[in-house]
């Protein structure tokens, strides 16, 4: 009878009519919750019955009416504990038989293992329609949890750590429905705890080696959610779960979500180093080398960024021509992110940053000529990173017109602050250059950096680099004449000692102390000005003593007058008397 409604219940077209007999749907209930125990194929038919009208939202209150979650949730725990216990006696049992090889007869042997094979043969029997059963309990609590004050029922119910016991199940369709539960179960904090207490990290590593692309799109989604938690983060690592996941990145159809994964686990430098010991880099530089469309996908680039942050990585990317393929499309499509990447690249000292000379003028005419102000940023960064003694930045700065472009984008309200830094920061490296710090002096570009620092004193970062700007130029015995005296530098330099930012004071101490080698004048103020300041203390301390010596000596003078208040009482009762 429950198979013919059933086969009624599939057909969407019936179930408006069906919803409407309440005594078919009571009698349904009624079964469910008296004979459950005693036949699993009754139990799965009926809750198939309602899952069917789960699956549309307007029957959900039926479904609530007859209490049908709360008993499909006593089914689901029963079904768990069930299989746990049978799979613990059954493993117990053959565990005995191993241990009973050396001292039984072989026929009892062959008796034993005889009882225990048909026992591992009902067990899967009812693995097989436990299974069913557990299938669509789970999408019908599934639909029934679209609404969240249901799911927090569920919750109390202890439904989270049910499903991550069902991980160790096979079936994939049941896994995948499990997995996707536990991944909307997952946007709540309590319930990603819940999870973590139960290892589900521990028990999901083993469900990537699959190869059923849905279940390890599942997988890798929930993992993307329970990622935002830096010890969730440190257990997908310890697991070995990295080089599976990198070795996703080739299947498109998860290319995305495990891309998503990868780049919040390269937030950790140490994880960055790992990646070496893996083929991410090549992956990642065939799928943006590769791409047919001008932008690659965003995720793709986010995580090579933050792995070209690592040297090695870097190394890695550099090798045979990546650098120059990098190059070439990055200018092709004036990729901001491409070349972001390569930005990241270029901080690193040693091999890779020389290869990068055969691109500086490319990189230098980008600045020009680019449209895309993001890309020019960028260009600008590379440029400020490219520290190379060889470099002839004075050759740089005059064949690419560098001054008069920079000086027209330092003036205060002219631009993004972060293209002010980025210039600011190459100005430095070009300084640090005896020659180009002296063609530097010599192009009148230190004014625009006084009053680039007047306007940006609350910048902290800004006032930073302009002040290691003349740090550098004073490294230099010509230029640190030319601060010195040709430019109001200095006391600028002076009235920073006391910034707020530590290293703010500790750059403008290291170059106002260069400048006392050469200037007795301000080496003297320099002493000075630190003295006043080590001991502002003592000093106030000192004066408001002198004031007090000063206001007491007055009084004393009063009180030394001719008259006091005394005598004036006295005046007047003799006034009185006389009068």
């Amino acid at each position: 009878g429950s198979s013919l409604i059933l086969q009624l219940s599939r057909n969407p077209d019936n179930l408006e009519e069906l919803s409407q007999n309440e005594t078919l749907l009571g009698a349904l209930s009624r079964v469910l919750r008296e004979e459950w125990r005693s036949s699993i194929d009754l139990t799965t038919n009926i809750i198939y019955i309602f899952f069917c009208f789960s699956t549309f939202t307007q029957f959900h209150p039926v479904i609530m009416t007859f209490k049908i979650g709360s008993q499909v949730m006593d089914i689901l725990q029963y079904e768990v504990t069930r299989y746990n216990q049978w799979s613990a006696d059954l493993s117990k049992r053959q565990k005995s038989f191993e241990n009973m090889k050396s001292s039984r007869e072989s026929e009892d042997l062959d008796r034993e293992k005889s009882e225990i094979d048909t026992l591992d043969k009902k067990f899967q029997n009812f693995v097989l329609k436990q299974e069913q059963t557990l299938r669509v309990s789970i999408y019908l609590l599934l639909n029934l949890s679209e609404d969240i004050k249901v799911e927090e029922k569920m919750k109390r119910r202890g439904v989270t750590s049910l499903l991550v016991q069902l991980l160790g199940r096979s079936n994939d369709e049941l896994l995948i429905l499990v997995i996707s539960f536990l991944k909307k179960l997952s946007l709540y904090g309590e319930n990603k705890d819940t999870m973590v207490g139960s290892l589900i990290i521990e028990k999901i590593t083993p469900l990537l080696v699959s190869d059923n692309s849905d279940l390890i799109n599942a997988i890798v989604r929930l993992l993307l959610n329970l990622s935002f938690d830096c010890g969730v983060k440190s257990r997908m690592v310890k697991s070995g779960m990295l080089p599976r996941l990198v070795s996703l990145l080739s299947d498109q159809a998860n290319q995305n979500p495990v891309s998503c994964v990868l780049y919040h686990l390269s937030m950790d430098d140490k994880v960055k180093s790992m990646f070496t010991y893996t083929d991410a880099i090549p992956s990642l530089m065939k799928i943006i080398l590769q791409c047919s469309d001008e932008q690659v996908d965003l995720e793709i680039m986010a995580l090579a960024i933050n792995l070209a942050a690592n040297k090695r990585n870097a190394q890695l990317i550099c090798e045979g021509n990546g650098l120059r393929l990098l190059m070439q499309r990055a200018f092709t499509y004036q990729d901001p992110l491409i070349i972001k990447m390569i930005r990241n690249i270029s901080q690193h000292d040693g091999v890779t940053k020389t290869l990068f000379i055969e691109f500086i003028g490319d990189i230098a005419d980008a600045v020009h000529r680019a449209e895309n102000d993001e890309f020019v940023l960028e260009c600008v960064g590379i440029l400020g990173n490219l520290t190379l003694p060889d470099l002839d930045f004075t050759r740089l700065l005059k064949e690419f017109e560098m001054v008069n472009w920079m000086r027209g984008r330092l003036m205060p309200n002219s631009g993004e602050d972060d293209l002010i830094l980025e210039i600011v920061v190459f100005i430095g490296t070009c300084a640090s250059d005896e020659s180009a710090a002296i063609y530097l002096c010599k192009s009148d570009m230190l004014p625009s950096l006084i009053d680039l620092l007047k306007a940006k004193q609350e910048d902290d970062e800004i006032v930073l680099q302009v002040v290691y700007v003349f740090y550098q130029l004073c490294s230099h015995t010509t230029s640190r004449q030319y601060v010195r005296d040709q430019t109001e530098a200095t006391p600028y330099l002076l009235d920073l000692l006391h910034d707020r930012n530590p290293e703010v004071q500790r750059v403008c101490d290291a170059t106002l102390q260069m400048i006392g080698e050469v200037s007795s004048e301000w080496s003297q103020k320099l002493l000075a000005e630190k003295f006043r300041f080590h001991n502002a203390q003592w000093l106030e301390m000192v004066q408001s003593q002198q004031l007090e010596e000063i206001n007491s000596a007055f009084y004393d003078e009063e009180e030394d007058g001719l008259l006091h208040d005394s005598d004036i009482l006295d005046i007047d009762k003799a006034e009185l008397l006389l009068g």
